[in-house]
């Protein structure tokens, strides 16, 4: 999927020197557009880096080292020569996210250490490096570490694991905090947090710290040891036994964190360099990633969802006269609405099967094969929810979902992050690739590149979503561009249409409320990523608010094209995307002031008039968060909008 156009080789290694640098030698890899300098140490027991841009430090990499089989590379291991060379590339994503083609350029560093090199790519916005070995058979891998020491005055977002044991569903709140005194209570007392990581200093810096390529490997998560970021690995479990129908308790751990074989690359570790407009179009984790392995990839259909578990599985409008629940009616009508409306599935949350234990015996007033006949008679397939357990134990559900007419499976509560954990993903995405099967992970760990390996991985969720009611709240999810959605799609749910402000906040199932105004949730349609994306709410409160679902249901799930308007970190967010000759715009904010106006310039548009209908918080909005104003204009390139949002609002917009 990905077409070399230039590379090019520079060496830097001393004609005099033919098999090993010289003690203390400094080499310097340089981005291709030369603002990002990566100043390579070399000196014997001290391997290491600083990065600088534009001149200015901004952090160095120190005690970069993986122990295997007990034995410790890099570290203090001596470096033999450098290689560099410059790579033009271009990356086509099956499921594009922000863009449908990605130009992928940077400088390549090959450090070779004699029996094993160091990669390490310069970007335009970012610097990666992995480990590359050659060693016969399997090894085993007892650590992995670096120390990443951040230029002074940051401050640190992360999301702390919730338990010491690497247990964590990925939904904690963020929390923020001065960097030094992070790194010194982290250290104190023994906490790790998840990745990716956020670090904001002076000027509008961000540095994103995530990781891509993760196979047959464990998860890494993050730590403090008072001088910098340093990481934290789940051991490989040895034993464990299952509990309830959706969970496992690891009896037996080894030593190490892996056993793998060990000629292989290990997965890239990597900072990304920019501002908060650039965190919402960088493609690191793309670019970083392995490439499509599926030959035929035509099936792969990404779209919108009609999800009942938010909400209930109640509808309850004039023209419902069946009982809701698990039930052929029911479901349905959930079919028929999203046939009105364009939307390619439905899913069948916990409840649909007799029991969870058992993914082959639907309920029987569900009619199972009926409903999914009837589905495709209106263009509609149907996604069925199963925990991990039941997967892992029933492996051959795929072809049986495949022949029933299925079109993907939504598997939760996997919780986990250690490398048998990592391995039963790619087990998943293999074996439903085989049958043509779709795949929502949810209760997940975050995205490292299996997406765009099996692009049939459409979404994760693991992320402080809708299904949180009043535990989602704006002042945590105007991060999620900026983090959790910076490095890969996310399953965030959205779409409610019961709005309120949160210090209103009143709701549960049946009549579920969503924090925020109602321009808030229809923005999040275009300012959030994900390849499979939900309508959370009853079709019902759908049909009610009518202007608003042909909105929602509009807005595209993969684009051409994606440009940050307007953005700063935790404060809020303006983005348009293309799809097509269709632009939309989506913006949101957190609450802390009582509006936010901004002067959008459309000169990214196409010659001629265009039509834009938005949707923009009301002036009450503040106090009633469902008011909302839709209004239309005609507009051209030379055109500039006021955008307005309120309070923990939002501004959502198309012009075609």
């Amino acid at each position: 999927m990905h077409k070399v156009i230039k590379s090019v080789w520079v060496l830097l290694l001393a004609i005099a020197l033919p098999t090993a640098l010289q003690a203390a030698e400094s080499v310097k890899i340089t981005s291709p557009n030369n603002k990002i300098t990566v100043d390579l140490q070399t000196e014997k027991g001290k391997f290491g880096w600083t990065v600088s841009k534009d001149g200015k430090f901004i952090y160095s990499m120190e005690d970069i080292w993986l122990s295997m089989n007990g034995k410790k590379l890099g570290g203090e291991a001596e470096v033999k020569n450098v290689k560099q060379r410059v790579v033009s590339q271009t990356i086509k994503p099956v499921v594009p996210l922000k863009f449908s083609t990605i130009e992928d350029n940077y400088t390549e560093a090959t450090i070779n250490f004699g029996a094993y090199t160091v990669e390490l790519r310069v970007m335009d916005n970012a610097v990666a490096y992995r480990f590359i070995t050659k060693e016969k058979g399997e090894v085993v891998v007892d650590y992995e570490s670096f120390t990443m020491v951040p230029l002074e005055g940051c401050t640190t977002h992360f999301q702390p694991c919730s338990s010491k044991d690497f247990n964590t569903s990925y939904e904690e709140r963020y929390q923020h905090q001065e960097t030094e005194k992070w790194l010194t209570d982290w250290a104190n007392n023994h906490k790790i947090a998840t990745i990716p990581m956020l670090m904001s200093g002076d000027n509008d810096l961000q540095l994103l710290i995530g990781e891509s390529d993760v196979d047959d490997y464990p998860r890494m998560f993050l730590r403090g040891n008072k001088r910098g970021v340093s990481t934290a690995f789940p051991k490989a479990p040895l034993k464990w036994e299952p509990w309830g129908d959706r969970g496992e308790t690891i009896t037996e751990e080894g030593y190490y964190i892996a056993k793998t074989q060990g000629t292989r690359s290990f997965p890239w570790r990597y900072v990304v360099i920019t501002d908060s407009k650039g965190i919402i179009e960088q493609t690191v984790p793309v670019q970083l990633a392995r490439r499509n392995t599926l030959s035929d990839v035509s099936w792969i259909k990404p779209g919108k969802v009609s999800w009942e578990w938010w909400n209930g599985a109640t509808p309850y409008g004039p023209d419902v006269t069946f009982k809701a629940g698990n039930n052929y009616d029911t479901y349905a009508y959930y079919v028929d609405f999203a046939s009105n409306y364009g939307i390619e599935y439905v899913i069948l949350d916990e409840g649909w099967a007799k029991s969870t234990r058992d993914p082959y015996t639907p309920k029987e007033e569900l009619d199972l094969k009926k409903l999914i006949e009837y589905g495709k008679t209106k263009n509609v397939g149907i996604i069925l929810w199963l925990s991990w357990l039941t997967v892992e134990q029933n492996f051959e559900l795929f072809k049986t979902y495949s022949d029933w007419g299925i079109a993907g499976v939504k598997i939760d509560f996997m919780d986990h992050a250690d490398q048998w954990m990592v391995n039963f993903y790619k087990r998943v995405m293999a074996e439903a690739a085989k049958h043509n099967l779709l795949i929502d992970m949810h209760g997940s760990f975050t995205p490292a590149g299996l997406e765009y390996e099996y692009p049939n991985l459409l979404s994760y969720e693991g992320v402080r979503g809708l299904e949180q009611m009043g535990g989602c709240l704006p002042e945590n999810t105007i991060f999620l561009p900026f983090i959790r959605n910076a490095v890969g799609a996310a399953d965030f749910t959205p779409g409610g249409m019961n709005n309120r402000q949160p210090n209103n906040y009143q709701g549960s199932r049946p009549n579920s409320s969503a924090a925020g105004t109602r321009a808030f949730q229809m923005a999040l349609y275009v300012v959030l990523e994900s390849g499979i994306q939900m309508l959370a709410d009853n079709p019902t409160e759908y049909y009610k608010n009518d202007d608003c679902t042909r909105y929602i249901a509009s807005v595209p799930t993969t684009w051409d094209e994606t440009r940050a308007l307007e953005a700063e970190a935790g404060k809020y967010i303006i983005v348009a995307k293309r799809k097509g000759d269709k632009w939309f715009i989506g913006g949101i904010c957190e609450g802390s002031e009582q509006e936010r106006t901004f002067n959008i310039k459309l000169d990214f548009l196409g010659d001629g008039e265009h039509k834009l209908t938005a949707y923009k918080d009301g002036a009450n909005a503040n106090y009633q968060a469902m008011h909302y104003n839709k209004v239309e204009q005609t507009v051209t390139k030379d055109s500039t909008i006021e955008v307005k949002m309120m309070m923990n609002g939002g501004y959502a917009a198309v012009i075609e």
